[in-house]
């Protein structure tokens, strides 16, 4: 993914709108307020299930990153934008500007990877973005993904980022509900340990099988 697709929606404090935009014709407003404001009740969620070092994938502006380590955790938040990173760093947290796909600190002995805010998507094949995840895990670790709704099936091909009249870049992007999570995981070497909603949204919670 290009490292400024979310350049824009990263800008935070003006009136425009945002956009992500997928190929089909979905259009979903970013919800930019959101990423840069306190933890929410769904992400609080998310952290009491975090119990060791944790690893936060697309991190964005850090607000998970800043939950989990004031839940006294180990984190470490990972994102291509240097801006997130810094954004992430400003409020207090670590982060590293790096892809998730090339190496990371500690391969292998993260209790936790987090996939929050549609990060599923991330390089446009869940399969392979899970698989990924499954390297970074220790054996017990568990990978904790936001879905779509039941329902709304599993879609993968390109997208980019509008804001106000300036249209970003295209990446690849994806999105998968909580159907479709049984078979990218399993196919990925994991299995669905549970699947849950929070202040209307939907979690799942991955293991090794």
């Amino acid at each position: 993914m290009s490292t400024d697709a979310f350049a824009g929606a990263l800008r935070h404090g003006d009136a425009t709108v945002h956009w992500l935009v997928h190929a089909d014709g979905t259009r979903r407003r970013l919800p930019v307020d959101r990423w840069h404001g306190p933890a929410e009740p769904a992400t609080a969620t998310v952290v009491s299930r975090c119990a060791g070092p944790t690893l936060d994938l697309g991190c964005g502006p850090g607000r998970l990153t800043v939950a989990l380590a004031r839940a006294g955790l180990v984190t470490v938040g990972v994102d291509v934008s240097a801006r997130a990173v810094a954004l992430t760093r400003a409020r207090g947290a670590v982060a590293v500007q790096a892809d998730l796909f090339r190496p990371l600190p500690a391969e292998g002995r993260w209790q936790h990877v987090v996939l929050l805010d549609g990060n599923i998507g991330i390089g446009g094949d869940p399969r392979r973005l899970l698989r990924r995840c499954r390297e970074l895990l220790r054996a017990d670790g568990s990978v904790l993904v936001e879905l779509d709704p039941p329902g709304s099936g599993a879609w993968q091909g390109r997208a980019r980022v509008v804001s106000g009249r300036h249209r970003g870049p295209s990446f690849g992007w994806a999105r998968l509900d909580t159907r479709a999570v049984h078979r990218t995981a399993s196919a990925a070497g994991l299995a669905v340990r549970e699947v849950f909603p929070a202040d209307d949204r939907w979690f799942a919670e991955l293991i090794r099988p």
